[in-house]
C-alpha cells in the first residue's frame, strides 16, 4: 500500500491499516502507538517543579517553606496555617487600598482579578509539573489569595523601607520562603494581579523595581543587586526565583568551552605557592572571579566577590542550582558554587578566606562553614564553568617551577614564626662565620 507525498504521518499508523493484518493488536502495541500517535512536539518546560530527591535529601529544609506556602505543592501543611489567615487579611487590605483611591468596591476589584487569572488558567497548569489535580476553581483561588499576599508584604517594605518593621523573624523568613523553587506562582500572574492592584497605587514603580526590595535582603553577597533587567522584559522571568536568577546574570560574558573539569586547588594550597586572595571590588557581575598575576611584582592574587554564609546563604544557593540542574537556563551559580567547592576542602580553607576578608562566617565555626560549601554541590553535574579562564591562570601558575620552588622553601623556613627567626638566626650566624674566615686569610697580609 502506497501513500501520497506530503500526507500525515500519523496516517501511516492508522488502526485501519492494522487491522488488514493478520494478527490482532496486542495491548501494550496499541498503547505505545496511542502515545506516538498523540505526542505533543510543543511540550513546554514547566519552570515550578518539585526538587529532585537527589538534591533534596542532601537538606531538604532548604527547599520547603518555613512561614508561608505560595502556590500549589504546600498549600494546606499543618506548620503554615497560621499564616492563610494573615493572607486573607492581606487580600482584604489591599483591595481596600486600591479601591478607596480608585473610587471602586473591593468586590468589584476581587472580580477583576478573578476573571483575569480564570482567563489564564490553561497557561497556569503548564507552569507546573507534578500538581496535585486541583479544580479550576481551586487554582484560580490559590493564584489570586497568593498574589494578592506577595504584593501587599512587597508593598509594605517598599512603603516603611524596613523588612523588620513588623515581625523581624517572620519578615526574613517570609523573604527567604518567596525564592524558594517550589514555593512559586507564575511571574505573569504576579504580573497582571500587580497591574490591576499596586500599579495604581504607585505607577511610578515598577514590579521588578519592588520585588528587588526583598530579593536584595535574601542576597548574600556584599555587594547589593545591580538592577540590569531590560525594561520591557519584566514579564519574561518564570517566577520570582527566577528573576532572582536574573540578577545573578553576567552582562555581556561570553560562556568559554569546558571539555574537562579544571583542576582543583585550595586556599591553603594556593597560599602555599604565594596566591594570595582579596575581595573583588571591580565587579563585572555578582560572582566575579578574577587572578591576577604580573611578571614584574611577582604578586599572584585571585580576587573573589565578598559572600556572608549563613542558613539564608545555603537556602538561596540550593534553590538556585536546582533550578539550573533543571531548566534551560545558563548555570553561573552553579559554576560559582563549584568554585567555591575547590577553593574550601578543609576548615582551614574557611580560616583563610576570613581572615582574607572575602568570607564572612555567621556558622559559628569554620568546620560548619567548610561542610556547608562541600555539600551544596553534592549530586550536582557541572555542565558550563564560568571560571575557566582564571582557572587555567591558576594551574599555570601553581605548576610553574618558582611557586613550587617558594613553596617548599616556606613550608620549610617561615611558615611559622620560630622557624622564621630560626634561619634569620642561621643566616647571621652564615655571615658571621664568612666574614670571620675571609678576616683571618687577610690578616697576615695587613
Amino acid at each position: 500500500m502506497s501513500y501520497e507525498e506530503g500526507s500525515s504521518s500519523h496516517a501511516v499508523y492508522n488502526q485501519e491499516i492494522y487491522t488488514e493484518e493478520t494478527e490482532p493488536m496486542d495491548q501494550a502495541f496499541q498503547n505505545l502507538l496511542h502515545c506516538v500517535i498523540n505526542l505533543n512536539d510543543n511540550v513546554n518546560f514547566s519552570p515550578i517543579y518539585m526538587v529532585p530527591s537527589r538534591l533534596r535529601e542532601v537538606n531538604p529544609s532548604s527547599f520547603t517553606p518555613r512561614v508561608v506556602s505560595v502556590g500549589p505543592f504546600h498549600k494546606g501543611q499543618r506548620n503554615l496555617k497560621s499564616m492563610e489567615s494573615k493572607k486573607a487579611t492581606y487580600l482584604s487590605e489591599l483591595l481596600s487600598s486600591v479601591g478607596s483611591k480608585e473610587k471602586i468596591p473591593k468586590e468589584k476589584m476581587l472580580k477583576e482579578c478573578v476573571q483575569k487569572v480564570r482567563g489564564s488558567i490553561d497557561e497556569i497548569r503548564t507552569y507546573y509539573f507534578g500538581m496535585k489535580p486541583y479544580t479550576d476553581d481551586e487554582l484560580v483561588q490559590i493564584m489570586v489569595l497568593d498574589a494578592c499576599f506577595i504584593l501587599k508584604f512587597i508593598n509594605n517594605i517598599s512603603i516603611e523601607g524596613n523588612l523588620f518593621s513588623d515581625n523581624r523573624l517572620r519578615s526574613r523568613n517570609i523573604a527567604l520562603d518567596l525564592v524558594l523553587l517550589e514555593n512559586q506562582i507564575p511571574f505573569f500572574v504576579l504580573q497582571d494581579i500587580y497591574d490591576l492592584t499596586i500599579q495604581k497605587l504607585q505607577p511610578e514603580k515598577s514590579l521588578t523595581t519592588m520585588l528587588k526590595d526583598i530579593l536584595d535582603h535574601v542576597n548574600s553577597f556584599e555587594e547589593p543587586l545591580v538592577d540590569n533587567i531590560i525594561v520591557g522584559t519584566e514579564t519574561t522571568h518564570y517566577h520570582i526565583l527566577g528573576l532572582l536568577h536574573r540578577f545573578y546574570k553576567p552582562i555581556s560574558f561570553k560562556l568559554p568551552k569546558i571539555s574537562v573539569i579544571p583542576t582543583a586547588y585550595s586556599a591553603e594550597e594556593l597560599d602555599k605557592v604565594g596566591v594570595k586572595i582579596r575581595p573583588n571590588r571591580n565587579l563585572t557581575w555578582p560572582m566575579a572571579m578574577e587572578f591576577e598575576f604580573s611578571l614584574t611584582s611577582h604578586k599572584p592574587t585571585l580576587k573573589i566577590p565578598v559572600v556572608r554564609v549563613d542558613d539564608f546563604f545555603e537556602v538561596v544557593l540550593r534553590n538556585l542550582i536546582a533550578f539550573e540542574q533543571y531548566s534551560p537556563v545558563d548555570n553561573y551559580v552553579t559554576s560559582y558554587a563549584m568554585a567555591m567547592d575547590m577553593l574550601i576542602s578543609t576548615p582551614v580553607d574557611i580560616a583563610k578566606l576570613g581572615k582574607s576578608g572575602v568570607i564572612v562566617s555567621h556558622l559559628g565555626s569554620n568546620e560548619k562553614a567548610s561542610d556547608l560549601i562541600g555539600s551544596i554541590c553534592k549530586g550536582v553535574n557541572l555542565q558550563d564553568f564560568y571560571y575557566m579562564e582564571p582557572w587555567k591562570n591558576i594551574v599555570q601558575y601553581y605548576d610553574s617551577s618558582w611557586p613550587r620552588n617558594f613553596g617548599v622553601f616556606k613550608r620549610t623556613y617561615i611558615d611559622t614564626p620560630w622557624k622564621a627567626i630560626a634561619l634569620l638566626a642561621a643566616i647571621i650566624v652564615f655571615l658571621i662565620t664568612v666574614y670571620q674566615f675571609f678576616r683571618q686569610l687577610i690578616t697576615p697580609f695587613v
